[in-house]
Order: C-alpha cells, then sequence, then structure tokens
C-alpha cells in the first residue's frame, strides 16, 4: 500500500514539475528562444531538471520577473556536491577577493568592477556573500553570481564544453596572463588544435588546460607557483632570496623592514601563493604525474625546474628596478603618494601609479615578468623570451635612464 501511494506521489510531482516546466518553455520560446533550445539540449532537461530547480517558482508571468531567483554555487551544490566543494577550496573561488583586496580597486570605474566589463568580468566566477550579491543586484549588476557557469556555459552546462581548452579562453588571455595565446600556439595546443579539426585521431596526446591544472576533473584549478611566482619559505640562494624579498616588499606584503604587514593576510585569503614548502612541493608533484602520462619523470622535472630558473632570472631584473625607486624615494627624489603605507614602491597599485617611472614599474611586473615565467611554464619559447625577458631587460634600462634623469633634474635645484 505505502508503495503505491509513494508511486502515485511520484507520478503527481513530475506532471506537475512538467506542467511547470512547459509553462516556462512555452513563453521563453518566445522571449528567449535560445535559451530554451539551449536547456533543450541539456542533460538538465534530459533528467527532469526544470527551470524552477534554479530559478524558484515565484516567477510566472511579465508581470512578477523581479521574483526569479538567480543561482548561486550552492543552488549547483544540490546534484553536484563533489565538484563544488572542489571548487571552494581552489583559486577561481577566490577570484572575487582577489580582486575587492587590490588596493586602488575602488578607484576603477564602476563599469570596470562591479560592472563586469573590465576585472570584474572575469573576476566574478569568485564566491561572494549574501550581502555582496545584494549590493551588486541593488547596482544593476545581478548576473553572474553562480560562478560555475563561467566554464558550463548557460544553459547548456555542457561537461564536455568545459573540458575544452577554449571555455578557459576568455578569461585567461591579454595583458597580465595570457596563458590561452601561450598555450595555443605551444606544441601542446597545437596538437589540440589539429585534433579538434580531425587532423589527429581522436586518441592522439594532445594535452588541454584541463589536463594539467584539473587533474581527474578536480576543481580545484592549483599551482605550485601561484599567480604571483612568490613562495615561502625563501630560495636558499642568498641573492634569489634577497630579490624575492624585494618582490614581497613591492607586493607590501613586508613592510621595508622585511616585517610582515596586514597584506600578507589578504595573499593567504587569495591564495595566490604558496605558503609553505609542503604545499608548494604537492602541487609539483602532482604536475610531474600529470606530465608523466606522456613524458618520462626526469624530462618533467627538468622542464619545471627551467621555470624555476627563469623566475629566478627575472626575479634579479625586477629586484633591481625596485630598489632603483625605492631609492628615489627615501632620496627625496620621488613623492610618496598620501594611498601608498610606505615610502615604497607598490606593485599592486597597477594602472593608478602616479609617476611614468611607477608606472614602467607595473607593467614590467604585471606584464613582462608574468610573461617570461607564465610563458616557460606553458612551453611557449617566444612568450618566455621576446614577451617577457627581453622586455624586462628594456623595462629596467629605461627605469634607469629614467631615474638618472630625475636625478640629475633634482640636484639641479
Amino acid at each position: 500500500m505505502l508503495q503505491r501511494v509513494l508511486f502515485i506521489l511520484g507520478i503527481t510531482f513530475f506532471a506537475v514539475s512538467f506542467a511547470a516546466a512547459q509553462s516556462c518553455v512555452d513563453c521563453h520560446k518566445d522571449i528567449t528562444p535560445n535559451i530554451v533550445s539551449d536547456w533543450q539540449l541539456s542533460k538538465h532537461s534530459q533528467n527532469d531538471v526544470d527551470c524552477s530547480t534554479c530559478h524558484g517558482d515565484k516567477h510566472t508571468g511579465m508581470e512578477d520577473v523581479a521574483n526569479v531567483e538567480l543561482p548561486t554555487p550552492e543552488t549547483c551544490a544540490t546534484c553536484h556536491d563533489t565538484q563544488v566543494e572542489q571548487f571552494k577550496k581552489g583559486k577561481h573561488s577566490l577570484a572575487w577577493i582577489a580582486l575587492t583586496a587590490m588596493p586602488t580597486f575602488h578607484m576603477q570605474p564602476m563599469a570596470m568592477t562591479e560592472g563586469m566589463k573590465g576585472c570584474g568580468g572575469c573576476h566574478k566566477i569568485g564566491l561572494k556573500s549574501a550581502e555582496e550579491i545584494k549590493k551588486l543586484k541593488e547596482d544593476g549588476s545581478g548576473f553572474g553570481n553562480a560562478s560555475c557557469d563561467a566554464g558550463h556555459t548557460r544553459h547548456t552546462f555542457s561537461v564536455e564544453e568545459a573540458k575544452q581548452p577554449q571555455a578557459c579562453q576568455t578569461c585567461h588571455m591579454g595583458f597580465d596572463h595570457p596563458q590561452w595565446e601561450m598555450y595555443s600556439g605551444s606544441k601542446h595546443g597545437v596538437r589540440n588544435s589539429m585534433k579538434q579539426l580531425g587532423i589527429l585521431p581522436e586518441t592522439s596526446s594532445a594535452p588541454t588546460c584541463q589536463t594539467c591544472h584539473m587533474q581527474d576533473g578536480n576543481h580545484e584549478v592549483r599551482t605550485a607557483w601561484g599567480f604571483l611566482a612568490v613562495r615561502l619559505p625563501l630560495p636558499e640562494d642568498k641573492q634569489w632570496a634577497d630579490d624575492q624579498v624585494a618582490i614581497l616588499k613591492g607586493l607590501g606584503v613586508l613592510d621595508p623592514d622585511g616585517n610582515p604587514t596586514a597584506r600578507l593576510d589578504v595573499v593567504k585569503a587569495g591564495d595566490v601563493a604558496r605558503l609553505t614548502a609542503e604545499d608548494w612541493q604537492k602541487e609539483r608533484d602532482k604536475m610531474i604525474k600529470t606530465c608523466g602520462n606522456c613524458h618520462s619523470e626526469n624530462f618533467a622535472k627538468a622542464e619545471l625546474e627551467k621555470g624555476d630558473s627563469m623566475i629566478k632570472e627575472i626575479d634579479r631584473l625586477m629586484a633591481q628596478a625596485i630598489n632603483i625607486i625605492e631609492g628615489l624615494y627615501k632620496d627625496g627624489i620621488l613623492t610618496k603618494p598620501e594611498s601608498y603605507a610606505y615610502a615604497y614602491p607598490d606593485l599592486l597599485t597597477f594602472h593608478d601609479a602616479t609617476t611614468v617611472i611607477e608606472q614602467k614599474l607595473f607593467v614590467m611586473f604585471l606584464e613582462h615578468r608574468m610573461r617570461a615565467f607564465q610563458g616557460t611554464f606553458h612551453a611557449n619559447p617566444d612568450y618566455a623570451m621576446w614577451y617577457g625577458w627581453s622586455e624586462m631587460v628594456q623595462d629596467l634600462a629605461e627605469i634607469k635612464e629614467l631615474a638618472a634623469q630625475m636625478r640629475r633634474e633634482h640636484s639641479s635645484k
């Protein structure tokens, strides 16, 4: 008897659910037809995950459209709890924290940040508090809070799409992190393009972004060196350690005397650097194992160590530039901006740096240093050399020349 009742209730629920979904479909076929067709192509449609599952049931017509609920990662976790839990442990979930922690974030126009037409357009993938989401809605930017839909484009939410390297292309390209350009021009990327075009067989080895950064589908997406290519403990090589200290001071996580600052807590919260030897080694070992699917372990270790060596080389250039500008502050030739906590260059002020020489330092760090070490790790020698290291050499020469000119002008006053 109980089984019969449950069966009838199940049938009734399915009928009501189907009717509600059909009502949405009938209306939205005219209003937003491509959303409907995408949903119909999705596995959600095939598994009775209807519109109300993600959007609630409070919207039934044009007069109450404001009642539409927009999904968050918690919505997705109803069915995909493992993936969401992994995501929350990874760097993508911290993207919004990393953005809002930037010291000059609030100096940018809203269109660039909350308006999602600049940094916010990609960093919106990060988790946000209920209060932040509420404020974004009030400011007119209520969409794109689901995070998961950055890789699994709505409303198909395709796993197959999210497995393609092009799914990463929108955000991982351009000024400070042109991983798409590096990857697509590398042998890995070229082979994948040939595979997608059918020139190489489907069974050919052709690593994608996901192959190396989402092993076994893990949604944490972490790397050994992190986004900034700084780490603790410091290297054993004294010169390299000194250079990394200069960069850490420039990032504001150490004060001019080498003591930790409050910004170190921000770096920890944003998970943009490995802060223990164990954390670094864990990510390096994962990458060696992944590379081992195609290469020998010796080869993989040697190639990754070349990336470490590149960081050492570019840190020498970067530290010299930082120290030159520090000297200008110290000697009263360059005035410390009021927003700076210390009379020391702040690499995270970005384009809001107030002088040409400080702007040059910002570009040297965020564009050219990034391209040098990221190009090496992404197996793209052209980026590592000409768009990275070579540009840094030129940056340093210009900074030296500008500093000398400023000193001459200062002494002649």
